[in-house]
């Protein structure tokens, strides 16, 4: 639940990044990306010790995590990224449609329901539809989710393909998201 309560943080904390701060975009020249990347670190600093304390718990009941701590620290920073990515196009789509955050609102909780947070994916590998199974098991959280399970609760390290496919969400969302903030950072203060 805590990765989890992350990524909806830091994805929400984007999405209002820029609107939240319009009379600072219109008047003051600076690198508008800021407003989303201070956003990003200091939810980092709040998972940091939320995670730090259930490490601490897990640890003291016998889960033999601590040779998998920066398997743990590796999958935060790559997290971050892919939400810090999402956040950077959320902010630059609330501004143009001010709609958005009561859309994105639902689609969260959508999201929420396809990521196995609340329940185990194990009890729907019986699913006949392939698009469910698919869903479940390749959607970006879903994984994020598993590799977390993977390096606390059991004391292993997650699969090498879900690591890769992490890796590379996480870099893509990164790169998209600079790429459409730039693209549109230059009209912020017209809109706003």
């Amino acid at each position: 639940l805590i990765p989890w309560g992350f990524f909806t943080l830091v994805c929400g904390m984007g999405l209002q990044a820029v609107v939240s701060n319009s009379n600072l975009v219109r008047k003051v020249a600076f690198a508008r990306e800021s407003l989303v990347v201070s956003q990003v670190l200091f939810a980092v600093v709040q998972f940091s010790i939320e995670m730090s304390l259930v490490c601490l718990v897990l640890a003291i009941a016998g889960s033999p995590l601590l040779p998998w701590l920066p398997v743990t620290l590796l999958l935060m920073a790559l997290l971050a990224a892919f939400a810090g990515g999402l956040a950077l196009i959320l902010s630059v789509g609330a501004v143009f449609f001010r709609d958005l955050p009561y859309l994105w609102t639902i689609l969260q909780q959508v999201w929420f329901f396809a990521t196995p947070v609340i329940y185990d994916r194990a009890r729907f590998d019986q699913l006949s539809n392939p698009i469910a199974r698919g869903v479940l098991h390749w959607n970006p959280t879903a994984i994020f989710l598993r590799a977390f399970r993977d390096a606390t609760y059991h004391g292993r390290g997650p699969a090498l393909v879900d690591l890769a496919v992490l890796v590379a969400v996480s870099l893509a969302s990164v790169v998209l998201g600079l790429r459409v903030f730039a693209r549109y950072s230059r009209r912020l203060a017209e809109e706003l």
